[in-house]
């Protein structure tokens, strides 16, 4: 049956702000909008758990444990807002409604938060092979610990780490689980016997300059042999072995591994892809949103913010720490009237690049990939301990007692 969040009362058909999703991006919208005074508020978000996937990288390198991860979605819902405790199938902009399993509801003003999707079939044989022989992926909180059960295992052979194309939650994630097991590997006095494979679809690691240059100097510090412009277009998980297409001069050749941490394609949730806000130049489905002020161009009373726009900036929690004031500064001039200027997103994201135990690259940029520091007097284009508390224990730390309610 449906249900709603204890505090909101008999279940309801409409509301005046309805945000679809309750990860990172819903709740942090959901509890601006209620500092904000704003009171007919809604989340639609079927899942019981609450995730801080950020830290499942460290899970998988054996620096953090899964339980930190994660808290019961009740405890990170805001007061007094309506917990719809299920998921959208469909919306209608012209209607202004959105469509469960069980009803219809109706909203003035919507905002879209559901995050993406994985798509482990994307790649033949990838969704049968994760989570058990030699195949892993950080990207799931199910198999996060696995991936460190392999790296600990590992003591010779050939270890590959793949990036598909397309945007991906964390574009830096790939890479990091690589450079934690070199690091451990080299900790137990066997990475001189285990070959170390990168596999990404990008023409460089990374598109900033700075850290692009620190990212090859840590490859080649590790001995990591990083295939670019190159993808995994196949796997075999039983006979361990994989196809990688390199399109830079359109060949691909079979590898053969002892352990496999795979990225899986990610899209937009199906009903997302297939409906009326998803933008046509986007081949992954997601909204369609003007990128700096979070709008929808052609609905003006919707919003979206998070892995689900499609924004030119890569998808992480600091990019939605930024896009959430400004789309609810835009969102509460929409709701009363007001024509001023809008407040504008200048594509902010932030990655802390974990290169060893206890060892961060914090890289942040904007939409014109240029750097956009916000620690005074620190030189984040070196590797730094303090970077990696922050990246372990501060952020954490700010998303569960800052972000989450509203406050940063």
């Amino acid at each position: 049956m449906p249900s709603t969040h204890p505090a909101s009362g008999a279940a309801r058909d409409h509301f005046q702000v309805l945000i679809i999703g309750g990860g990172t991006a819903g709740i942090t919208v959901a509890a601006r909008l209620r500092r904000a005074g704003l009171c007919d508020i809604a989340v639609l978000e079927p899942a019981d758990v609450h995730w801080y996937q950020p830290l499942w990288t460290l899970v998988g390198g054996g620096r953090a444990p899964l339980g930190v991860t994660h808290r019961p979605e009740a405890s990170v819902m805001p007061r007094r807002v309506h917990w719809i405790r299920e998921a959208a199938t469909a919306v209608d902009p012209e209607a202004r409604t959105v469509t469960t399993a069980h009803r219809t509801i109706g909203y003035d003003h919507l905002v879209m938060a559901p995050g993406l999707q994985l798509d482990w079939d994307a790649i033949p044989g990838l969704g049968a092979a994760v989570g058990h022989g030699a195949v892993s992926s950080n990207y799931a909180f199910e198999y996060a610990p696995y991936t460190w059960e392999l790296i600990r295992g590992l003591r010779s052979g050939t270890a590959v780490f793949t990036q598909p194309s397309g945007p991906v939650k964390c574009g830096g994630a790939p890479q990091k689980i690589a450079y934690l097991a070199a690091d451990h590997w080299r900790r137990q006095g066997v990475l001189d016997r285990i070959r170390v494979v990168l596999v990404l679809p990008a023409d460089s690691m990374f598109g900033v300059p700075v850290w692009r240059r620190a990212l090859e100097r840590v490859a080649e510090r590790y001995g990591i042999e990083v295939r670019l412009n190159s993808e995994m277009t196949s796997v075999d998980g039983a006979a361990r072995r994989l196809t990688v297409a390199d399109h830079s001069i359109g060949a691909e050749d079979g590898l053969a591994f002892d352990l496999l941490h795979a990225v899986p394609p990610q899209r937009a949730p199906g009903w997302v892809e297939r409906g009326p806000l998803a933008d046509p130049a986007s081949p992954y489905g997601y909204v369609e949103v003007d990128k700096h002020t979070l709008q929808h161009p052609r609905h003006r009373n919707v919003f979206a913010l998070g892995d689900v726009a499609n924004l030119p900036t890569s998808k992480t929690g600091a990019a939605v720490r930024k896009q959430a004031p400004v789309l609810v500064a835009n969102l509460l001039a929409e709701i009363n009237g007001e024509h001023r200027e809008q407040r504008r997103y200048d594509g902010y994201t932030s990655c802390p690049l974990v290169t060893a135990r206890g060892k961060v690259l914090l890289a942040e940029f904007d939409y014109d990939q240029r750097p956009a520091p916000s620690i005074p007097l620190l030189d984040t284009t070196k590797e730094r301990r303090d970077m990696w508390l922050l990246k372990r224990y501060g952020l954490p730390a700010l998303y569960w007692r800052g972000m989450l309610k509203g406050l940063v």
